[in-house]
């Protein structure tokens, strides 16, 4: 089955855009979930979603509310969410050109891989590929994903491109304040020459095969087996809709244009409006029953 990609949209730089898929780079299949079981009878604990008072409700009567004050809230839909303008929804635009050794490793989140969307956006991809590994430089942009804006930087990788979010400023912890208590005093000289010569005879290529998770093995062993008289339980994936798009770009004139306008902006196309929500029908009232007649006396 082909993977499905991560974010589809275009990567701007001044008026060339260039059509892109973003996949996902890793993926964590050594780690091994558990679910919770009713002991007694041996079947799954499941969790319901319940407003005290009232008990389970249906999905289609929850939405989302941000807590302004304790017990206060307003609310939103998911078509109010949607019609945020933000255009790094579908455009990731490259603003900033750095070296690679100026961006501190903490600030790296997640590798993606970005390939051309299609054939007509392969040589615009391969002219910024080529580009940034001659200038030797990361390009930076912001590009929201799945909720949130992140930071996101581009270098060459092989005949594509990696991308990596980025964590913003305020997301990353001064180390000064856990390694402030360490002596500045030197270590012993035979104890240093010891450790060198260590780190000399250990010294390798990497190979990341050569590593593995110890304990998910350990798991796997201890699960293979209560097997014998456990219970299996297999439950079916949700797949979401694939939704592609494409764009036609003039390599050439658009870098002309850009080298002569450096301030020059692309035209942007108009966003579709999201279809308005049919009002709910109105429920009719029950017909009242007639009162029963009086006996004469």
């Amino acid at each position: 089955m082909a993977a499905r990609a991560y974010w589809k949209g275009q990567i701007r730089l001044a008026l060339v855009s260039i059509p892109v898929e973003v996949y996902s780079a890793t993926r964590s299949g050594a780690t091994i979930a558990f679910n919770q079981i009713h002991e007694p009878s041996g079947k799954r604990i499941k969790y319901e979603k319940v407003v005290p008072g009232l008990g389970p409700v249906d999905a289609d009567d929850i939405v989302k509310g941000y807590q302004y004050s304790k017990g206060h809230y307003v609310t939103f839909d998911d078509e109010e969410l949607e019609a945020v303008k933000l255009e790094s929804k579908k455009t990731l635009e490259l603003t900033q050109f750095v070296d690679p050794q100026e961006i501190d490793p903490l600030y790296y989140e997640r590798p993606y891989y970005v390939v051309p969307a299609d054939d007509l956006a392969e040589e615009a991809f391969v002219v910024l590929r080529e580009a940034l590994k001659a200038a030797g430089k990361v390009a930076l942009g912001q590009l929201a994903m799945r909720g949130r804006e992140y930071i996101v930087s581009l270098k060459p990788c092989g005949r594509g491109i990696l991308m990596e979010t980025m964590r913003y400023a305020d997301e990353v912890v001064k180390a000064q304040g856990y390694f402030r208590d360490i002596g500045d005093a030197k270590p012993d000289e035979e104890l240093l020459d010891m450790a060198e010569a260590l780190i000399d005879r250990k010294t390798a290529k990497f190979d990341p095969a050569k590593f593995h998770d110890r304990y998910v093995d350990a798991l796997r062993d201890l699960i293979a087996k209560k097997r014998k008289t456990g219970e299996r339980i297999e439950a079916e994936e949700e797949e979401l809709p694939d939704r592609r798009g494409s764009n036609v770009i003039d390599l050439m004139a658009a870098l002309k244009r850009s080298i002569e306008k450096p301030g020059a902006k692309a035209g942007t196309t108009e966003q579709r409006k999201p279809a308005a929500r049919k009002a709910p029908a109105k429920k009719k009232a029950p017909a009242r029953k007639a009162a029963p007649a009086r006996k004469r006396a």
